[in-house]
């Protein structure tokens, strides 16, 4: 399936973005500093955590046809 664009939210040049995959969504973001991953604790092998400004989720209620997503 191919990816179905939904936003992006550029910051001082960067611009982390979301698209629709099936019943996934793909996210660009920021790297996150390694005190916040020591709070996080262990991120199992083919995870990672990113950091994207709150203002790009606004796409995922538009997506869901602004049903809550849990």
């Amino acid at each position: 399936m191919a990816l179905r664009f939904l936003g992006k939210q550029t910051q001082d040049g960067n611009s982390p973005t979301l698209w629709a995959d099936g019943d996934d969504y793909v996210i660009q973001g920021f790297t996150v500093e390694a005190d916040t991953l020591a709070e996080i604790g262990y991120v199992p092998d083919g995870e990672l955590v990113i950091r994207v400004p709150k203002t790009l989720m606004k796409h995922l209620a538009e997506d869901a046809g602004g049903a809550h997503i849990a």
